[in-house]
């Protein structure tokens, strides 16, 4: 239907060109550290954050139309459009908070896609965290990422299999409804953790900033706006309610037994309804699957918001020799990421504190987002409206006063 829409010399272009960025961007927000957040959350709290992540769902898809909306009006990522409007200083200082984040969850997720590995091969998850970066680096340096990523971000549809789990474990849909209709929060550890580690995971800046770039690189392929804003609102809708479902199938096995989560073997618990003896090899193809989609986008974001921070030229699409400081960057990024990874640390403990750093930093950029978004002078036509610009900052307002509850709380459990 949208396809139809569009103009007929651009017809055969999408067509052969369905899975665009919006797809790409929210594929690579299943990641590793969601699905572990998700799960412990489901663990730990049961049902009762259940009302945060189905808020989050139609957020998530507002802020990825926001992001596409940036991109292809300023043909550059939202930290280029920052650079350009507001300066060296702030770009700086986003850059630092997204390059923070980044590099924290590209561990996290590097030390994910090792212990997925691990849990198809049973040799220790260590001895892969360098072929694992290895991989990734030659399919980045060797510009084979582009042509696989398309087929990459189909990896939401291997967590449909969490939906059938939940079915087939008998979930309790009293307690689903009453944890979404009846919302429930308080200052305790658990949940405010819980809350800001969601938040963080799924409104990370990696995401949306990747959004921008995609759209910006269709837009100069004469790819309408509107097509963008839609293909990445039902993309991240459709990947959103996935997570509901992730969360569900956790709280329905590992929360009923109140489980305590370590390894990824224990994740895999949540599909043994579903998968029985085989559910540790179906989550360990699932999380290696992801982690190869978003281990690749993290550590480019990095490169391109340092590009578009000090105008360096550069993307997936140059080879090396004429964007060194571009790739420089992005192996630097792994290579940070691979000694992180390798620290005596538990894999779901990493996932889960990336997610909660996300949720502290991602504010800032959010802000940006929102700020640009709603500059008349800036969008012109595409300058959202008041209802969207309400729900824009009322999600930033969610995080900030998320993260000032897991710092209470914090600081109240340290006294």
């Amino acid at each position: 239907m949208i396809e139809a829409a569009l103009p007929a010399p651009l017809r055969r272009r999408t067509s052969a060109n369905l899975l665009g960025p919006g797809l790409v961007a929210a594929a690579s927000n299943n990641d590793p550290t969601t699905v572990a957040t998700l799960a412990v959350v489901g663990a730990t709290t049961g049902y009762t954050l259940c009302w945060l992540v189905v808020l989050l769902v139609p957020l998530l898809a507002v802020v990825q139309a926001l992001a596409a909306a940036v991109g292809a009006v300023c043909k550059t990522s939202l930290q280029g459009a920052i650079r350009r409007h507001y300066g060296l200083r702030w770009a700086s200082i986003t850059l630092c908070a997204v390059a923070a984040v980044n590099i924290i969850t590209l561990a996290a997720d590097v030390k994910a896609g090792s212990e997925a590995l691990s849990l198809l091969t049973r040799f220790p998850a260590a001895y892969y965290i360098v072929p694992f970066i290895v991989v990734v680096g030659w399919l980045l340096l060797s510009r084979s990422y582009r042509s696989i990523e398309r087929y990459l971000s189909l990896i939401p549809i291997a967590f449909v299999c969490y939906v059938a789990s939940a079915i087939i474990a008998r979930f309790d849909v009293g307690a689903f409804l009453h944890g979404i209709f009846v919302p429930h929060y308080t200052l305790s550890p658990l949940q405010s953790a819980g809350a800001i580690a969601l938040l963080g995971t799924t409104l990370t800046g990696y995401v949306y900033i990747w959004e921008s770039i995609g759209a910006a690189e269709k837009r100069h392929d004469g790819t309408p706006i509107g097509f963008l804003k839609r293909e990445a609102f039902f993309s991240m809708l459709a990947v959103g309610i996935i997570f509901v479902f992730i969360l569900v199938a956790s709280a329905a096995t590992l929360g009923k037994h109140h489980l305590p989560i370590q390894s990824a073997s224990d994740m895999a618990v949540a599909l043994e309804p579903l998968a029985g003896p085989w559910s540790s090899t179906l989550f360990g193809l699932g999380l290696l699957a992801s982690a190869i989609l978003a281990v690749p986008v993290l550590a480019s974001t990095t490169a391109y918001v340092a590009a578009h921070t000090f105008g360096w030229t550069g993307d997936l699409s140059a080879a090396p020799r004429n964007a060194k400081a571009f790739y420089c960057i992005l192996i630097v990024s792994l290579v940070i990421a691979a000694f992180v990874a390798g620290a005596p640390v538990s894999p779901v403990a990493m996932l889960f504190w990336a997610s909660i750093a996300g949720g502290l930093a991602t504010p800032l950029t959010l802000g940006f987002l929102a700020r640009i978004a709603g500059d008349r002078n800036v969008m012109g036509r595409h300058c959202m409206s008041r209802p969207v610009a309400l729900i824009a900052w009322t999600i930033t307002g969610i995080v900030v006063a998320a993260g000032a509850a897991f710092v209470v709380s914090a600081l109240t459990k340290a006294s």
